[in-house]
């Protein structure tokens, strides 16, 4: 269980700096997504990945 937090914790990192990339412009892939260069997908990835570096920190408190 503990290793199923954990990937779903990296996972949650890494959509997160995708979305940020995305919403940035930094990193228009696909071509047509409707996230490039749209504001709220900066912070929808800024959210996400801290929640899955909160879920990181609280895994290995336990």
């Amino acid at each position: 269980m503990r290793i199923a937090l954990h990937c779903f914790a990296a996972l949650a990192i890494l959509i997160g700096f995708v979305w940020i990339g995305q919403g940035s412009g930094h990193f228009p892939y696909p071509a047509s997504s409707f996230m490039i260069d749209q504001s709220p997908w900066i912070m929808y990835g800024a959210v996400l990945a801290l929640a899955g570096v909160a879920g990181l920190v609280m895994l290995r408190r336990r």
